[in-house]
Order: C-alpha cells, then structure tokens, then sequence
C-alpha cells in the first residue's frame, strides 16, 4: 500500500505538460515544438492514446465510426489552442484535463459502447481542454505552425492508440487493466 500511495504521489511530476515542465522545448521552430507539445506530460500523451484505443475497442467493425472520435479531439484540440493562444480564459482546466484520463479508462476499462456522434462529443469536449493547456504554453505568434504541429502529433498519437486498442482488444483483460491503470492516473491528478 505505501509504494502505491508513493507512486500516486509520483503522479503530478508526470503530468508535465505544463508551464516550464518541458525541459526547454519550447525553444526553436515553432512547427516543432507544436509537434513535441503533446509527448512531453503524460497526461495529454495516455489521453490522445486512449482516444484511439477507445475508438478501435469500440468500432472495430464500423471503419467510419471508428474515426469520429479522434477527429472530434483534434478539431476541438485545434479549437482550444486557438483560445489559448488569444489568451482566453477557461476554468478548470487542469481538473478536466485529469477527468478527461478518469473518464477515458473507464470508457475503455469497461469497454463502453456509444453511438459514434456521442463518443465524439465526449472526447471532443474533453480536447478542448488539453488544446487550451497547450495553446496557452505555445509560441502565439507562431500559432499557425505550432498548430500544425500539435494537430500533427495528436492525429499520430490517435493513430498509434487505434493499433494498440487492435492488439490488446484481442485478450480481454488487456483493456480491463488497461483503462483500470488510466482511470487511476486521472484520480491521483484529480487529487493533486
């Protein structure tokens, strides 16, 4: 129990997506460092992962529906980052950056099932947030090609989780452990 609450308490250093956790990345071209944005914090990593994870686990016969998600997250992804780079302000970022992990293993974790325009609200709405989170650190006065970038990253990152939800959607604990480890790393962030 005391390496698990020692791990948990780990959680927020991972979650380095955020002002000053890049380690000086957002130094150099623009295009890259939009490109680079979403590897660096693990929390928008596993989320855009488990978009396409979610997406393979629950369209695997529907090829059309299976894309609805990932581009309701990167259109709005796009849409949130625009807001951050006009220096909008939107509440609870943060948390709903956390929810959106807690939310998305438990989608995958109990391998939910929702028409297609649903799915895609969800995790759009979601998006939002994470691309304000990155449109806010990103270089404004090159929004378009940090933009580019970012969206670039986050349709391979969906790609990727699209793969992974094939392979491990063939053993059915896989997802089940799976969304359970993501659910809990939206709870540790959610209790930071």
């Amino acid at each position: 129990m005391k390496r698990i609450i020692a791990l948990l308490a780990l959680i927020p250093l991972a979650a380095s997506a955020h002002v000053g956790a890049d380690a000086g990345l957002h130094h150099g071209p623009a295009f890259i460092q939009g490109l680079v944005h979403p590897f660096t914090g693990l929390d928008h990593l596993v989320a855009m992962l488990m978009v396409g994870i979610w997406s393979a686990l629950a369209f695997r016969e529907e090829r059309r529906a299976l894309w609805a998600a990932p581009a309701a997250f990167a259109s709005l992804l796009l849409v949130g980052g625009l807001l951050g780079f006009a220096g909008a302000r939107l509440p609870g970022v943060e948390t709903m950056i956390a929810a959106s992990l807690l939310a998305l293993g438990a989608m995958v974790g109990l391998n939910l099932k929702l028409p297609a325009p649903l799915g895609a609200a969800i995790v759009g709405a979601f998006a939002l947030f994470h691309g304000f989170a990155h449109g806010a650190e990103l270089p404004a006065s090159q929004a378009f090609s940090a933009l580019s970038g970012m969206v670039l990253a986050t349709l391979a990152l969906h790609l990727a989780g699209i793969g992974l939800g094939r392979q491990i959607g063939r053993t059915p604990l896989l997802p089940r452990l799976t969304g359970l480890a993501v659910s809990l790393l939206g709870i540790g962030l959610l209790a930071a």
